[in-house]
């Protein structure tokens, strides 16, 4: 656009009046000078816009012409204009959350609870995923914000903590009876028993197998599945000995329907938060993210 901006404002209120007092009381600038711009305007153009009259001003072919593209371009902008006012009103907006299936069924679900309550028009999608998809998508900027236990390298992702969680190796009172029943009071129940854990492709997984090597424990070839919550409902019928996150099944261990394994060195704690790229942050996330720090102290 050669022109300033200006001029074409002062040119579509003159020709949506009719006149140059109008305009100028529309504008709140002074008659001469509106003037003076359309006259700055017709030479920069070399074009005659507008002619007079004893009624005010009319719009010449060319004017005519000019005046239906600038309509459409200001009409365009007060359109716009009334979708960011829309938008800012009711905060409208797009969130993509990254989780697992685990972490959004114990952890997120409650945040989202709040949050859609407060903000019920926030379009959200869930991507639900393994945790290191969730990183990389982060990382790649696929994603607005993931939850996630604490990545050891953060790779420019700021990380808001949520809680902290405990891994331990549980089972039915019925399960270890019959087991130290049938193999012995003084039996390894590692070894003996029948032992159930996540598949080795989840960081929970990960996690343990970590601990395991570190402090030299063997397990006789346990069974894998690929998700927490029927891996705990494993635990709850008494199929063995499985290893879970802890505060997942708080109730359980409390009533004493799960009991858990003693270890001579506990498997040590992780955070649980909000990883996500603190650059150029949506309105919609930096809400969202708001939210969580109060929920998390509520």
């Amino acid at each position: 656009m050669e022109q300033h901006l200006s001029q074409y404002r002062i040119f579509y209120e003159v020709a949506r009046w009719g006149n140059i007092s109008r305009a100028a009381k529309e504008l709140y600038i002074s008659q001469p000078a509106i003037s003076k711009a359309i006259s700055r305007l017709e030479d920069n153009l070399n074009t005659r816009l507008f002619t007079r009259s004893s009624r005010g001003v009319l719009l010449t072919r060319e004017g005519t012409i000019l005046f239906e593209h600038v309509r459409t371009a200001f009409d365009s902008i007060g359109r716009g204009e009334r979708e960011l006012k829309r938008i800012h009103d009711f905060h409208i907006g797009q969130l993509k959350i990254g989780v697992s299936n685990t972490l959004c069924k114990y952890v997120l679900l409650p945040y989202l609870k709040g949050f859609v309550e407060r903000f019920p028009h926030v379009s959200i999608s869930i991507a639900s995923q393994s945790t290191a998809r969730t990183v990389s998508m982060l990382e790649d900027k696929k994603l607005d914000i993931g939850l996630v236990a604490e990545p050891r390298a953060r790779r420019g992702l700021a990380f808001l903590p949520v809680m902290s969680i405990n891994d331990g190796f549980v089972c039915t009172p019925a399960y270890r009876d019959n087991l130290l029943l049938r193999e012995g009071g003084e039996a390894n129940v590692f070894q003996a028993g029948n032992l159930i854990l996540l598949d080795r492709s989840n960081m929970s997984r990960k996690h343990i197998d970590a601990y395991l090597a570190e402090h030299q424990l063997v397990l006789s070839q346990p069974l894998e599945v690929t998700d927490m919550t029927l891996l705990i409902e494993f635990a709850r019928i008494g199929l063995g000995i499985c290893c879970v996150v802890k505060d997942f099944i708080s109730e359980d261990l409390k009533n004493g329907t799960l009991i858990e394994i003693p270890l001579d060195a506990p498997i040590p704690g992780r955070v649980i938060g909000f990883s996500y790229s603190p650059h150029d942050m949506s309105d919609t996330l930096s809400d969202f993210l708001e939210f969580c720090r109060h929920f998390r102290h509520a």
